[in-house]
Order: structure tokens, then sequence, then C-alpha cells
């Protein structure tokens, strides 16, 4: 997504271009562009000229929704998944409510974070350093 924003022109880019500067294999982009244009992220054209590019502005695309849309979960262990839950002890884990709080903090964080803010190198935003200083142990 940064890599179609940093080149967007209007055109259409091909996938074995950007999987060519991203140093992946051409395989693992298109599944991951298959994704986002079914998920209405990208816009696609196929043929003489076609690819791929961003359909809407990069600030407006969240961190998190693209890792949770390509990764399907951003869950520290599995547990807090409810659908990938495999522990018969999950329910009565003792640890359990200290991952479901993780689990939002990340969220939140990405949540934060856009495809504008990687690409100006702002994505440290301050979320984590307010959520550590009004936490932290005395």
């Amino acid at each position: 997504m940064i890599d179609l924003a940093e080149h967007m022109n209007g055109k259409y880019i091909p996938t074995k271009e950007i999987a060519d500067r991203q140093d992946v294999s051409l395989k693992y982009m298109t599944k991951i562009i298959q994704v986002l244009t079914k998920s209405g992220m990208l816009d696609g054209q196929h043929g003489k000229g076609g690819g791929y590019k961003l359909s809407r502005d990069p600030a407006e695309y969240c961190a998190g929704y693209i890792l949770r849309l390509t990764e399907g979960t951003l869950a520290p262990v599995a547990c807090i998944d409810e659908t990938d839950c495999k522990c018969d002890r999950a329910y009565e884990c003792r640890t359990r409510p200290m991952w479901n709080e993780l689990d939002k903090l990340i969220s939140e964080y990405l949540d934060g974070i856009t495809i504008a803010d990687l690409m100006e190198g702002n994505a440290a935003n301050n979320y984590v350093s307010d959520v550590v200083r009004n936490n932290a142990l005395v």
C-alpha cells in the first residue's frame, strides 16, 4: 500500500513492478493484491496498461485495518481470537485479560496510523508513549 501510494501518478501499476520493488514473490504479491482489491481498497484494471492503484487518498487508509484484512488477526496469542482458540482453559485463564488488553492496545495504536503517516515517517504517534506514561508503575 505504501509502495502504491509513493508511486501514485494516476496510472495503474503492474503487480510484477510492485513485487520487484518490494522484493517479494509475484505469487505472494498477487494474493495480497487480490484481498485488497476485493475489499475495495485498490482499483484494478486488466490488460495492457493494467495494474492496480489506490482507490482513495493515503490518509484514508488505516494501518490496523489493512493488517487485519491481510493477516486475519493482530491478536498476540491465539486464545484472543475467538475463531482460532484451541485452548480448553481459555475462559478460566488468569492471563487472558492481560492478553485482551494488549490486543486492544495494539489495535488502537495501529488504527491511529495511516498510510500517509507511514509515507511521512510519522508512524510513531504518541499513543504508546502516552499509555506507558499514564500506566507507569512507580
